[in-house]
């Protein structure tokens, strides 16, 4: 009977010793995993800063295309557009032009 003590005993050493590698093998994939995922959180909080941004901006050029349409028929706002978009000038008007840069 001792010898089938020891023969047990000897299963469930290897046993132990496979059991810790599994689970050292484990534990290394999942730090790697995590790793990996802080990364893809990063990536991830940088495209949604990126996006926000660019909505903000878009959100602002709406509001002004809004305010422009709202206001088509005013006086001031064809001739500003007239000026700054067309380049176009009042009868009598002198148009300069700065060179010096």
């Amino acid at each position: 009977m001792a010898e089938r003590t020891k023969g047990n005993t000897m299963k469930l050493k290897k046993a132990g010793l496979i059991t810790k590698i599994v689970v050292l093998a484990l534990t290394a994939y999942l730090a790697l995993s995590l790793i990996g995922m802080r990364g893809q959180i990063a990536q991830a909080r940088s495209d949604r800063d990126r996006m926000e941004a660019e909505v903000k901006s878009l959100a602002a050029a709406n509001a002004a295309v809004e305010y422009e349409i709202s206001h088509s028929t005013d006086q001031e706002t064809i001739e500003s557009i007239a000026r700054e978009r067309l380049g176009l000038v009042l009868p009598g008007e002198t148009v300069y032009y700065d060179i010096s840069e």
